[in-house]
């Protein structure tokens, strides 16, 4: 049976004084996760805020135990890309 893993990213952008600069963090940070990963992407929630985001990186894979790696993996990765933008993490499957 295969595992769905599911990692929700609450981000606070400070810095962000318009959509437009909230979208470029995002886009960035999609983008990399993506390339870097494999794993699908999306802005899931405060997107008509600019400060804020809530960010989910979901994969699919027979072991559990290689999701939570790729996922966890993730979360490093983000974590090193934002810093303290990153204030909150959430693993869940499905």
């Amino acid at each position: 049976m295969a595992t769905v893993g599911v990692l929700t990213m609450e981000i606070q952008i400070g810095h962000a004084h318009s959509l437009k600069d909230k979208r470029q963090v995002v886009r960035s940070l999609r983008d990399r996760l993506r390339n870097r990963f494999n794993v699908s992407v999306a802005e899931i929630a405060d997107q008509e805020l600019h400060n804020s985001a809530v960010i989910a990186a979901v994969t699919v894979s027979a072991s559990r135990d290689f999701a939570e790696k790729v996922l966890r993996s993730v979360e490093d990765e983000a974590a090193g890309q934002l810093g303290p933008m990153l204030i909150r993490v959430d693993l869940d499957w499905l």
